[in-house]
């Protein structure tokens, strides 16, 4: 079974009210919902096949392009054989940024699954009216309805539970528990203006919006964070209460009490005792934010989630040891992997053109249903996500619009790209390009989707 996506047409509503000749219906009769169309139809999976020679005449010539500097290495494979049809360097480890999100979804879906959800949970403290907000790891946390992530958990939901448990009793103090992560909240690796600049946070196990000051996401630039995510997230979640945010504090969540002997009310609830838990969206929609909007937050909690599956620490060295075993127990190439974060940021990941076009080629295989979800999220060449603005010049590069469906990467001097095509004979391809020793970003990136471009237009027999 093949899972891709392919080509954008007129949705079946639109087609409707855009034709020349409406229909009326009989008097009386109620008119028919229009049959819809899909917007992004799935690949077949009988087209001819490319030839490996053919390939190489197409692309070969390409990726050498200055823009892309010296050092290129390119994976592409037929996903419905697995068989390569282009190889250049395609073993050799390389700076991946963002396309190390393709690993991090892979592992999650697999260590945790497509509907596992993501708690955040408040219980009573160690005296009257203390109330301890215990982060459980989920990035997409909301204040309230205005959220960064549609149907994000959100704290004002919470408050409101929180003070219901409470009944009589008021809070009083607010205590944030972020324990469930260990060691540094910054990777090795990642260049020193990354959290100034706003494209991620400190990796803490509470945060509202990935941390974000504002709940909105700015396509060029960063999103300005807060420097304590998890201090403002209690404030925010002590506010709603009517707690001052003077009274927020850290600590550790005491034990939840055991079971009682008796039914008796009490007038305050014990120590430990659950007052209130919101979930996150299942995890596929979270993945669907993280790879269309190359959230590095996000990244990094699903990270520490493949480590915390596994049992190890929740750490940056936690979630890339967990990530690499994870890889090799879905019988991939392992050891073509070398991370130091989740997310992409760290210059000092290595990861080989190959392992990315495996990665895909199995999750297109359907061996490995809960794979197959990642498709979903990876962004759409002039459609969606980081590649919405994509394969627009020089002009040529549009033919590949609704037809590449892949994750970028960008740090200075380094630009790749991970994903699917679907060449003009229907054929679904996989790829993955990586170049990181490159100019000018701008020119390198339309040099990356001239080669998938190509890649479409290409019978490559």
């Amino acid at each position: 079974m093949l899972l891709a996506v392919t080509l954008v047409v007129r949705p079946g509503p639109v087609d409707g009210w855009l034709s020349s000749a409406p229909t009326t219906p009989p008097p009386g009769t109620p008119a028919p919902d229009p049959t819809p169309t899909p917007v992004l139809l799935a690949a077949p999976t009988d087209g001819t096949a490319p030839t490996a020679e053919g390939v190489k005449a197409a692309i070969g010539p390409l990726v050498t392009a200055p823009a892309l500097g010296p050092q290129v290495n390119v994976s592409v494979v037929d996903a419905a054989t697995g068989t390569s049809l282009y190889e250049r360097n395609a073993d050799t480890m390389t700076t991946p940024a963002s396309t190390t999100k393709v690993l991090t979804a892979a592992t999650v879906l697999a260590a945790r699954g497509p509907a596992y959800r993501l708690t955040t949970r408040a219980v009573a403290g160690n005296a009257p009216g203390e109330v301890v907000l215990v982060g459980g790891g989920d990035p997409t946390l909301s204040v309230d309805a205005d959220g960064q992530f549609p149907g994000a958990a959100r704290l004002d939901k919470l408050a409101a539970q929180v003070k219901k448990a409470l009944g009589g009793t008021k809070p009083a103090k607010v205590v944030i528990d972020t324990s469930l992560y260990a060691g540094k909240e910054t990777a090795v690796g990642w260049d020193g203006d990354v959290i100034g600049g706003g494209q991620v946070a400190r990796i803490q196990a509470l945060m509202t919006n990935a941390g974000r000051i504002e709940p909105v996401h700015n396509e060029f630039g960063g999103d300005p964070r807060f420097s304590d995510p998890a201090l403002a997230a209690g404030k925010a979640f002590a506010r709603r209460l009517g707690v001052p945010t003077g009274a927020v504090t850290r600590g550790t969540a005491p034990a939840a009490p055991a079971q009682a002997a008796s039914s008796a009310p009490t007038t305050a609830a014990a120590p430990g005792t659950e007052l209130g838990k919101v979930e996150s969206p299942p995890l596929v929609h979270v993945i669907d934010w993280m790879l269309q909007q190359s959230d590095n937050v996000i990244a990094e909690a699903m990270g520490r989630q493949v480590a915390l599956a596994a049992g190890e620490e929740a750490s940056f060295d936690g979630a890339a040891k967990a990530m690499v075993a994870k890889l090799a127990e879905l019988g991939l190439p392992a050891d073509e992997a070398n991370l130091y974060d989740a997310s992409g940021l760290s210059r000092h990941n290595g990861i080989s053109p190959k392992l990315l076009t495996d990665v895909l080629t199995l999750a297109a295989a359907g061996k490995h249903p809960e794979l197959s979800s990642l498709f979903g999220g990876l962004p759409v060449a002039g459609w969606s996500g980081t590649l919405r603005t994509r394969f627009a010049t020089p002009a040529p590069n549009r033919v590949g619009q609704g037809l590449v469906r892949a994750k970028t990467g960008s740090l200075t001097g380094v630009n790749t790209i991970a994903g699917e095509v679907v060449t003009r004979d229907g054929r679904l391809l996989v790829f993955a390009i990586m170049a990181d020793a490159t100019g000018a970003s701008g020119a390198a990136r339309q040099a990356l989707d001239k080669i998938a471009a190509k890649l479409v237009t290409c019978g490559c027999q």
